[in-house]
């Protein structure tokens, strides 16, 4: 009975302060489990000789239930290897913690830092002093706020807009003087027109030395210096499942699970766990819960942006504000380049004289408008958050003629360009009404009253100006009208959003009663209510370096305080939200298939991609990539896995790697394409 006893205060141990084990070495787990044995097998003896009590019974479940093949422990555990994980890792570093753990379930840093050019923005800064432009922080402040539409976090953006300084002064010294920066009249303080115009120039936009590995100039300092601290660690492939408390209410444990090796580690934290998972831009359905058409919105950035670590913290008591999950700033520019995925890529046809038109057949808005916001809005109230852009032969050469076509001679006019399938043509405005499936009778209508609107010369039910003077967002002005009309879908593009848990100023999660959870802490995206309903230029950059470092100068310095019993808050996001669709159970049906070399080739990102498959005693003996065009940062760890795991299974309806998911599709249906062959 004293073993039983003492399985009991183990078992409990666990639930407490997280796991048991205070070693992080593979000999000490493995005594551990020798340990959980030999009690499992004299509560066996128990069982049988009637022992048992529902309290022992409880024990042994929660035991079960909490073992893990590794146990690792730190100063430090950092859960997200994003902007704001690498800032936090290094500030914490700096600030003498002796050893910090980053948790990341991708097989490579950045984040959302690798599927953005990385803008940047402040005010005060080394950069517009040296291009002699006077600028305030107070002014920033407020333009932030009115961006927001004044729905921000006023002490949280001033926190924000002073760090911002210094965080731009580390980068700038760390190696971000030397880098080559778009600029505008020879200066690199910018006015950036994908957001908001700010009052002044205060975007920055840095180019990436290395653009085969790096996209944002900023993931690539933060790169570099963090391999330089030796007290840094990064777990890749591991994604965490879940936070625990101990008996102080302090949140000091983390479990997670890596995919690699397929084991279970439990994070212990001598001082506290920075969580900066990101937010849910890569989760439809999450965002189809909040927003009308938001799970028809294009994924403009990483799948593993699932929000995930928002339920993670809500189980431990994060307050949330649900009315903030809401708020998922769009741009009205999406080009789809594969299902559910986009990029901006507007064709502009508008500038010459082009429409917008919804899936009714009407226009909904001034195309020509020059701010952002209301275009923004406008269409996401859309059936499908999808709009056309009407525009004809001769509104093609005007735009050319003006400079405006870039996108169009780049992702559309190739016949390899990434838009080029999504072109529609006819012969008639019927024709096209009938091919992008919207009523004849409306769009007719609309293009009727939109050219007699061109022939008035004035303007228009929606503000839009037909006089002719030339301005950046209307080059040219012409009907709809002539021998071949062409039509465009572009989509609400989501590359960030803006709910999350909610933090104090020194960046601790607080649950429902504005208290600190001791040991918890968050900066990122993660965080919601800071910015607003929509999002200013540079900050989805700069606001989780910024916010990440005073994470982690306060994880280090602040003392741990205890707490009130963990538990989960009374709102908690549902569980529904974040499953995925698993690979198909059946296989591809492999009979009839002949052995032999097959080759196929599918469209990848930025070219053909070509896999060769080996089939031998009519099994999948081999997936050979032959080339790739692939962004390899990226893609990298599809195209090293997805090829052995179809040989492994037998067939190509295998998982796809998290992070690279668009890669996993490409060669599953080149593998498909390649077995269709061989059963000809």
């Amino acid at each position: 009975m004293k073993k039983r006893a003492m399985a009991l205060f183990l078992a409990m141990s666990v639930i407490l302060a997280g796991c048991s084990s205070g070693n992080t070495d593979q000999e000490t787990t493995r005594a551990a489990k020798a340990e959980t044995q030999e009690t499992t097998q004299e509560t066996e003896t128990a069982e049988a000789a009637g022992e048992e009590t529902a309290e022992e019974t409880q024990a042994e479940e929660i035991k079960e239930g909490q073992s893990f093949d590794q146990v690792r422990e730190a100063d430090v555990v950092i859960v997200g290897a994003g902007g704001a994980g690498l800032a936090a890792a290094i500030a914490a570093a700096d600030q003498g913690a002796g050893s910090i753990i980053i948790v990341e379930k991708l097989a490579k840093t950045g984040g959302s830092l690798n599927f953005t050019s990385g803008s940047m923005s402040g005010a005060e800064t080394v950069i517009q002093e040296l291009d002699g432009i006077e600028d305030t922080k107070e002014s920033y402040i407020e333009d932030i706020l009115s961006n927001g539409a004044g729905l921000g976090d006023r002490e949280l953006i001033e926190i924000f807009a002073d760090e911002d300084v210094d965080a731009i002064q580390w980068l700038w010294d760390h190696g971000l003087s030397q880098y080559t920066f778009s600029e505008q009249n020879g200066l690199k303080s910018v006015f950036a027109p994908e957001h908001q115009l700010y009052s002044v120039q205060r975007t920055y936009k840095p180019k990436a030395m290395d653009p085969g590995k790096y996209k944002s100039a900023v993931h690539e300092i933060l790169d570099k210096e963090l391999a330089g601290y030796d007290n840094i660690s990064i777990d890749y492939y591991t994604e965490v499942t879940e936070l625990l408390g101990n008996d102080k209410g302090q949140v000091l444990t983390a479990v997670g699970y890596n995919s690699d090796t397929k084991e279970t580690v439990c994070y212990n934290a001598r001082k506290g766990i920075i969580m900066a998972t990101g937010g849910y831009s890569g989760n439809p359905k999450m965002m189809g819960e909040y927003a009308k058409h938001g799970d028809k919105y294009l994924v403009g950035g990483a799948d593993s942006a699932d929000g995930k670590g928002i339920r993670i913290m809500q189980n431990v008591g994060a307050q949330v504000d649900e009315e903030k999950l809401s708020y998922i700033p769009t741009f009205p520019m999406g080009l789809e380049y594969s299902e559910g995925k986009g990029a901006i890529g507007d064709v502009y046809m508008w500038k010459a004289g082009g429409i917008y038109v919804n899936q009714e057949g009407r226009r909904f808005i001034n195309e020509t408008l020059d701010e952002v916001v209301p275009r923004e809005t406008a269409l996401e109230e859309q059936t499908d958050a999808v709009q056309y852009n009407i525009f004809t032969d001769k509104i093609i050469e005007d735009l050319k003629a003006g400079n405006g076509a870039f996108m169009w001679e780049y992702y559309y006019e190739p016949e390899d360009g990434i838009g080029h399938k999504l072109i529609q043509s006819a012969d008639s405005l019927e024709e096209l009404a009938d091919v992008i499936g919207v009523p004849k009778d409306a769009l007719a209508e609309t293009v009727n009253t939109y050219n007699a609107a061109v022939e008035a010369g004035k303007t228009d039910e929606f503000g839009r100006d037909f006089s002719g003077t030339p301005t950046a967002y209307s080059l040219a002005v012409n009907k709809i009208e002539g021998d071949k009309y062409y039509a465009v879908p572009i989509k609400a593009l989501v590359v960030m959003t803006l709910g999350g848990v909610s933090v104090n100023r020194d960046m601790q999660v607080v649950d429902e009663s504005g208290n600190a959870i001791p040991g918890l802490y968050a900066a990122g995206e993660v965080v919601g209510g800071i910015w607003g309903k929509f999002v200013s230029g540079g900050t989805g950059v700069m606001g989780p370096v910024a916010f990440g470092r005073i994470a982690g100068r306060n994880v280090v310095n602040m003392d741990l305080a205890e707490g009130q019993p963990v538990k989960a808050a009374s709102f908690v996001l549902k569980e529904e939200l974040f499953e995925k669709k698993a690979a198909g159970s059946q296989g591809y049906d492999m009979a009839g298939i002949r052995d032999g070399f097959y080759e196929a080739t599918v469209d990848g990102q930025n070219g053909d991609m070509v896999i060769q498959v080996a089939v031998e005693d009519g099994r999948i003996a081999q997936v050979t990539v032959i080339s790739s065009q692939e962004t390899e940062n990226i893609a990298g760890p599809a195209l090293e896995k997805i090829p052995t795991a179809i040989v492994e299974a037998g067939s190509p309806d295998v998982d796809g790697v998290t992070g690279a998911t668009l890669t996993s599709e490409r060669i599953k249906e080149a593998v498909r394409l390649c077995l269709d062959q061989a059963k000809q």
